[in-house]
Order: structure tokens, then sequence, then C-alpha cells
């Protein structure tokens, strides 16, 4: 088991990486008390069961040790990068270089497409695909500390020496049904910076309340906006800071004082007095001040009427068939809130684009505008004219 600690063997291990088709890779970090997330440990693995081709590469016992080796292995477009539920991972690699892995290949949006269910996991993966079981004991373990133990760095390693087989396996069942570009069109999240970047002026878009006013909105934006500067600022999580509940309930109660503030039922004693206190006074203040024509409004994708639930019922029946047939997560096809956007006369969603619209979308709005109907034929459920 190899451990690199030091930018020279990271250089070595990368050189060779930049001469192989792919590299599998994972990472181990916390993020439990902080905003960003801490790199602990990055692991690594190349074709092939040499030993020497899975690593694991330390940056806390590698003292001043540079990723600038992994990073440009990361921009190689030679070498295919292999992740399982890769976004937290990308994350952590933008937010400290500015960067994406290109090209991408994310295993569980491949399994998805290759009908193994919904958001499958690497354990589920690892013991269909690789026909392994895994330890994990190690899983919920404080990877910041050294030394690691055996047990802590064979888990670890795990995740990327059976990913091999994983990749190769879904590649090969994608170029067999012709369904690379689904997988492709799939990465464009992934492979977006957006994706990983979390702007205070859009915080607000995330809490969830049945609230619609307008000036209540504008209240707990003007929260959300404070809470996630102060938490970036810091690299504190968010709800030490504030936690939902207490901003919703600062948006409906709109302390004004020290004191009303210290009335609130939810507030962590940390908010009731100095900078975030003051933070929250000034948010409450100019969300009360927005003008009128300044408001905010609940995101339409938030706020569809549901127009027939009937055809909503219908569509879901529709999509299980569709999912079924085409051997592909329904999940991936479809969202519950694209099916009632659909069903309430939305046609700007994700379910009508791309791979999705030829496994599903163009049936679903034959249905939606009356030309078809579902009739079940033995075991299958299939639409028919109307």
């Amino acid at each position: 088991m190899t451990t690199i600690t030091t930018t020279d063997e990271l250089a070595a291990f990368c050189a060779r990486g930049r001469e192989a088709p792919y590299v599998t890779v994972d990472t181990e970090f916390l993020r439990e008390r902080s905003y960003y997330a801490q790199l602990c440990l990055v692991q690594l693995a190349l074709p092939g069961d040499d030993d020497d081709n899975a690593v694991l590469v330390d940056p806390i016992a590698g003292d001043g040790m540079s990723l600038d080796p992994l990073y440009d292995l990361f921009l190689d477009t030679s070498v295919v990068k292999v992740f399982h539920a890769a976004r937290q991972d990308l994350e952590i690699f933008h937010v400290d270089a500015g960067l994406i892995p290109t090209p991408l290949f994310d295993t569980q949006v491949a399994a998805m497409v290759c009908g193994f269910g919904d958001q499958v996991g690497y354990e589920t993966l690892v013991r269909k695909v690789a026909r392994q079981s895994l330890d994990k004991t190690s899983r919920f373990t404080d990877w910041s500390r050294r030394p690691l133990s055996v047990a802590q760095q064979t888990y670890a390693l795990a995740d990327v020496t059976h990913l091999r087989n994983i990749y190769e396996h879904l590649s090969a069942r994608l170029a067999e049904t012709g369904r690379e570009k689904w997988v492709a069109e799939e990465m464009e999240v992934l492979n977006n910076p957006e994706t990983y970047i979390v702007r205070p002026e859009e915080a607000w878009q995330r809490i969830r309340t049945r609230n619609g006013s307008g000036r209540f909105l504008a209240i707990v934006r003007e929260l959300a906006r404070f809470r996630e500067a102060h938490a970036q600022a810091r690299n504190i999580p968010r709800n030490r800071v504030l936690k939902d509940d207490a901003l919703v309930e600062l948006a409906s109660t709109k302390p004004r004082s020290p004191e009303d503030l210290s009335r609130g039922r939810l507030l962590l004693r940390e908010a009731r007095r100095g900078d975030i206190a003051e933070g929250i006074l000034k948010a409450v203040k100019a969300g009360l001040e927005c003008p009128d024509d300044a408001l905010p409004r609940l995101d339409a994708g938030r706020d569809i009427p549901q127009a027939n639930p009937a055809l909503a019922d219908l569509l879901r029946v529709l999509l299980k068939a569709k999912a079924t047939e085409a051997g592909v997560a329904s999940r991936l096809i479809a969202s519950a809130a694209d099916l009632d956007a659909l069903a309430g006369g939305a046609r700007d969603v994700p379910a009508l684009h791309g791979w999705r619209h030829e496994v599903f979308g163009s049936d679903a709005l034959e249905l939606c505008e009356g030309r078809v109907g579902l009739a079940v034929k033995g075991r299958n459920v299939t639409t028919v004219p109307l």
C-alpha cells in the first residue's frame, strides 16, 4: 500500500497516469466544522492490478506538498477521470484550484443510465459488478487525524480499486447500447463551474417556506444573503450562523432591536449578540425597506399550479413504463417536480430535452395534449392513439 507525501512522488505517479486511458479518483474530507470541505486524502488508481497502480495521496502528512501534478493530470484531456457520485469531490478541486477534471465520467450517473436504479451507491456496484464486498467499519471516521490506521487506508483504497472494474463494465455497456451521449449530456452539469459556486444573493432560494408574501421573502433573501456571506468569510458552517428554522422565524417576527432578538425561540446563543446579531438586524431592515417593485417571488418551478392531478398521475404511470422499457432509472429521466410541472402546463423542463425527450418526453407531450392515451397490454403499459 503506497502513500504519497511529497510533490516529487506525486509527479512521478501522475506522469504514469498521463500514459493511461483513465484514472479512478476519490477523496476523503471533513466538512462538519467548516464551510468549505477540508481535503484530507486523495485516492488514485490506474488500470491493472499491480500494487503500485493504486496510491493514497496524503496532503496532511505531506506538509508542504503541492497538488499541482495532480491538477495537471486532471487537465490532460487524453485521460478519462473516473469518479463515483462526483459532485462533492469536484467542488473541492474547483474551490482549491479553480478547475474541473476533464473528461469526466461519473459511475453513479452511468449506472442509472444502465438500469441499476436511482442514485445507486458505490457499495451496491461493487457487489453487483465487481462481485466483492466492502468493509464499512471506517466509513464514518475522522480523516484529518494522523496516523491513518491500516483499516482506514484499506477502506480508502477500495474506493478506487473496485472503481476500475465498475468503469470498464459500465463503459462497455454504454458502448453496446449506444448511450455514451446520454452520459455525456449528464456530465454537462458536473462540468459547469456554476454548479460549485454559491452566491449569497441566491442563497434564499434554498430556504423551504410556504409563505409567498413578497415582503416576507425579501427578509428571507436578506437574512440568507447575510448568513451565506458571513459563513463563507469565516469558513464556518452556515448552520453555525443561523439555522433555517430560525431564519424563517426571524422573517416572520421581523426583529428591530437586540431586545427583539432576545425573544427569539430558535436563535443560537452566539447569534443574539455581536456581529451576527448586528448582521441579522441589518438584514431584516433591508428586507423591510425593499421597494415594492424589487420584492422577490417564489421561483416558478416551486410554484407551478397542478392544473390536472389526474394527468400528473398518468404521467407517473407513463414514466415508470418508459423507464422500465429503456432500462433507465426513472428518477434520472424525470423528477416528481418535472411531472407536476408538465401537468400544470410547463414545457421548459429537463424531461423534454436531449435523450430524455427521446425516451419519455415525446410521449409525455402527446399524453398532455390529448393525442394519446395509456393502455395495458399483458404486463406492459403502452400509449395508444386517440
